[in-house]
């Protein structure tokens, strides 16, 4: 009787580290690729972007989710660093400010080689695994960086973006966002097509974190290749308007998407608190609704203000596996959730890229376009210079009727 009260505490701490040892084992072949981070920003507002700033150094920096020695006992071999500028910024200087945050990620890459490696492409992932580095990939944050302009999305796809988030917490003309479902925004999409048409072509996955549940169908109905959710969590564990609901994940299932799930508490558990095991509830539950194929991770680290118990930084994805692993998932859809449910979808897109088909190059109509601060070159309404002219000349033929009237 006695030998049974203190054995069993004793046999759940060595089951544990149990889970937790083949989580690591598993990890060392398969490191995680996480769908969302928000270091960038941090930077940015910590330190205006100064990475030689010595209170910058990645090394040493304690006040954030995310540094080097937290990534590496994290097991972290790919990151989708956010380029993430407000929404006030839209039809202001969203696009310099943009340019600035993907710069950032790349002086990273520059600054600290022995850790990050700047790639574009699914083998340039696989390629870093094997040397050891985190392939490190820009996520645009929101289509108001891109200023409603096929061009700029050209640009930046060729500066290394490599997923848009269709909206942030405001609309585009060409898609809504979340804040529409919640009745605090009004629909006002005019339709996707042109730019998810684009996005196909170049290679650009489609991000639907963000985004109206209109919108998310839309993409998923036109994109002709798999989309992502680069942090969201599901809707009917946690009814957030930013989460997925039941029939938008059996389209993502039909269609071969990705949901990387959010850690963030108030999508994770509807409150202000929540714990690993509530995150691992919602893998689950993507898993069981939409298959393991369609699951993955997206802690938004570093964008959030509260994060679960037991997932307090990047370092903790070891236990979050080692959870799934007691829940009985098998290694296959550990390594899924990881990382090949992700370069799935990333190879994917890839193949159904054509660069050799002609670029959209249809404007968007001017009057979808907020007018401050823009000017009109190109538009037909734009006054031009022999408009101008033209005016000049008639004004001044009328000047000695006027003169003759006096």
């Amino acid at each position: 009787m006695w030998t049974s009260w203190w054995l069993w505490p004793l046999v759940a701490i060595c089951t544990a580290d149990q889970f937790r040892d083949q989580a690591e084992r598993i990890m060392q072949g398969t490191p995680v690729i996480d769908g969302h981070n928000d270091l960038p920003w941090q930077l940015l507002k910590m330190f205006n972007n100064q990475l030689r700033d010595e209170r910058a150094n990645l090394t040493t920096l304690a006040s954030t989710h995310t540094n080097i020695p937290k990534l590496k006992a994290g097991f972290v071999g790919g990151q989708f660093w956010s380029a993430y500028v407000p929404c006030d910024t839209q039809n202001k200087d969203a696009v310099r400010r943009t340019l600035e945050q993907i710069d950032v990620v790349h002086r990273m890459c520059q600054m600290y080689p022995e850790t990050f490696v700047c790639v574009t492409n699914s083998t340039g992932i696989r390629q870093a695994f094997q040397e050891g580095r985190v392939a490190s990939l820009v996520g645009v944050e929101g289509g108001h960086s891109i200023d409603s302009s096929l061009a700029v999305l050209r640009a930046l796809y060729h500066l290394g973006m490599r997923y848009l988030t269709l909206t942030h917490s405001c609309n585009t003309p060409w898609a809504d966002n979340w804040l529409v479902d919640t009745g605090e925004d009004k629909a006002q999409s005019q339709g996707l097509s042109l730019f998810g048409q684009e996005m196909n072509r170049l290679g650009v996955m489609i991000d639907l974190a963000h985004v109206s549940v209109a919108t998310m169908k839309a993409a998923l109905e036109l994109s002709k290749a798999p989309v992502i959710f680069s942090h969201s969590s599901a809707y009917s564990l946690c009814a957030h308007r930013r989460n997925v609901p039941d029939d938008v994940l059996q389209l993502v299932k039909q269609t071969g998407s990705l949901v990387m799930v959010n850690f963030y508490n108030d999508y994770v558990a509807c409150q202000r608190e929540a714990n690993l095991s509530q995150v691992a509830d919602h893998l689950d539950y993507i898993k069981n609704v939409a298959g393991a194929e369609a699951v993955g991770f997206g802690g938004d680290y570093d964008g959030v203000s509260r994060v679960p118990s037991g997932l307090e930084d990047v370092s903790k994805y070891p236990d979050l596996v080692a959870e799934l692993l007691r829940r009985q998932w098998t290694e296959a859809e550990i390594r899924g959730a990881l990382a090949d449910n992700l370069l799935r979808v990333f190879e994917a897109v890839e193949e159904a890229s054509d660069h050799m088909q002609t670029p959209e190059e249809e404007p968007i109509p001017l009057d979808k376009l907020e007018p401050s601060c823009r000017t009109k070159y190109g538009y037909s309404q734009a006054p031009s210079l022999h408009r101008q002219l033209g005016a000049l000349l008639a004004s001044l033929a009328l000047l000695p009727l006027g003169l003759c009237l006096l």
